[in-house]
């Protein structure tokens, strides 16, 4: 008999309460749906969420009962709105060590848990435009769209070098020439066009995005345990290649430009583009 007990993995009644201010958790005969929503409504971007993004990943790849996961977030956007005062208080914070723990740590482990720490297939529901933040959806196993979303990379025009996980998986999935374009002109593309480019696998209406996604998922939990984590395995390979080659540096560029030239975030200015594309669709 072993001398010592298995330690508890977590469980999803107990970081449900954890994260229930960033995320909206529901599993079904082991699908995990993940929403992003802060408070229930609209996700609203933060260090804070930030934060909580990076310690969820880890969670959430680390309970044995997660056999499946759908990444969404709350309509009508991705991300909705920013909380301006999380941002400035960091980035004014005179305690170098807060603003690293901020702008660097939680920066590079938002990606690098998502990659390294969930080993169960994903599925990526992107349900609207506000699609900043988008890479843990881009670098998940298969990524389905509304056909109201729309992909760019807004930081070049912010002054801000385009570092994060963003411009990476944009690199990726586009190749170097299609990703300079889009991050040096803040290129914007509509979803057909990031069908065609293979940035994602299937446009739907927003009523269709979940049912399919769930019909999706369904169908790979039909598959015995073992194969489907494998399987993820070989999806992820690349993406954990990749983040272990050139990821701090692009997160370390970022921050170093934004040090040199004290650049602070303008999001009102982001968001006014994802309003003004939906007038006009």
């Amino acid at each position: 008999m072993a001398k010592t007990r298995y330690v508890a993995t977590p469980k999803l009644e107990d970081y449900k309460k954890q994260f229930e201010e960033h995320l909206v958790l529901e599993r079904k005969n082991g699908i995990l749906q993940v929403r992003l929503s802060t408070h229930g409504g609209p996700f609203v971007w933060s260090f804070q969420a930030h934060q909580a993004l990076a310690e969820a990943w880890t969670v959430i790849g680390h309970d044995p009962e997660n056999e499946v996961m759908i990444l969404t977030a709350t309509d009508p956007y991705w991300i909705g709105e920013f909380d301006h005062d999380s941002f400035r208080e960091v980035e004014e914070d005179p305690n170098c060590d807060n603003r690293y723990n901020s702008t660097y740590h939680d920066a590079t482990k938002i990606v690098e848990n998502f990659v390294n720490d969930i080993d169960i297939p994903t599925i990526a529901a992107i349900n609207g435009p506000g699609t900043v933040q988008l890479e843990y959806a881009l670098m998940s196993d298969i990524t389905l769209c509304t056909s109201a979303s729309m992909f760019s990379d807004d930081h070049f025009g912010d002054a801000t070098v385009p570092g994060d996980g963003q411009s990476l998986a944009l690199q990726a999935l586009l190749g170097i020439k299609r990703a300079a374009y889009m991050m040096y002109l803040v290129k914007r593309i509509d979803a057909q066009t990031a069908l065609e480019w293979g940035i994602v696998n299937e446009v739907l209406p927003r009523e269709k995005l979940l049912p399919r996604a769930w019909e999706i998922a369904e169908k790979i939990m039909k598959q015995p345990r073992v194969t489907r984590r494998l399987t993820h395995q070989l999806t992820v390979r690349p993406w954990k290649r990749l983040i272990m080659d050139d990821y701090q540096v692009h997160i370390g560029l970022e921050m170093y430009g934004n040090a040199l030239i004290d650049v602070h975030h303008h999001f009102d200015q982001i968001k006014g583009h994802w309003t003004e594309e939906e007038k006009h669709r």
